[in-house]
């Protein structure tokens, strides 16, 4: 099932967005002298996006705004790891909301259920020891025993590993069919079951956690 990933207005906590838009909240509020503010954050924003006081027209209007949010993330680390305590709060924060969406998914472990395992999967975990640690820790706080697992492959070879599991039937994960749909030649049968109206088969969903927004 699905937790998250519901866009950066919607949700994404604790996403590459919300991480950027936290952290320019806080160079924000460093700009007005309000509480909550970060030296650092300010510094680094206007380094990267140029004055404080344009920075809600260089992003408002932007198409792409999530992105551009997103690009923010690694100053927030940068600055956390630097010893800010506003930056590694805001990482912290997004530790919390990450571990939500893993303990969301994942079944309780018990008598006969094996603790789960959670991938952290994604460009942002590309932030490093700032993020992973508190991530971590907040997992084995919530979810004792979950085993946290790195990619074993980049995006590509995932995509190999589909292939040649819906090639030979072997797929085994959740139906939903808005992820991924194969057209099949007319006639052709799909060896995995479940082959659609139209000929194709659909790939099943996964559960998984939207980080990269």
């Amino acid at each position: 099932r699905r937790a998250d990933g519901w866009g950066h207005l919607l949700g994404d906590c604790g996403g590459g967005s919300w991480i950027g838009r936290a952290g320019l909240e806080a160079a924000l509020r460093a700009h007005d002298g309000r509480a909550g503010g970060s030296a650092a954050l300010l510094e680094a924003a206007e380094a990267v996006f140029g004055p404080a006081g344009e920075l809600p027209g260089r992003v408002y209007p932007r198409t792409d705004r999530p992105a551009v949010l997103a690009s923010f993330a690694p100053e927030v680390a940068r600055c956390a790891a630097a010893g800010d305590p506003v930056a590694a709060e805001v990482l912290a924060l997004a530790a919390r909301h990450i571990a939500e969406a893993a303990q969301a998914v994942c079944p309780p472990a018990g008598e006969g259920v094996p603790p789960g395992e959670v991938a952290l999967t994604g460009g942002l975990f590309k932030l490093g020891d700032p993020l992973t640690v508190p991530l971590r820790a907040e997992l084995s706080r919530r979810l004792p025993g979950v085993r946290p697992l790195s990619p074993d492959g980049d995006p590509l070879a995932g995509a190999v590993l589909l292939a040649s599991a819906l090639a030979t039937g072997t797929l085994r994960l959740p139906r939903h069919p808005t992820l991924l749909h194969i057209p099949s030649p007319p006639g052709f049968m799909s060896q995995q079951s479940g082959a659609d109206e139209t000929g194709g088969t659909q790939m099943d969903d996964i559960h998984r956690i939207n980080t990269d927004r």
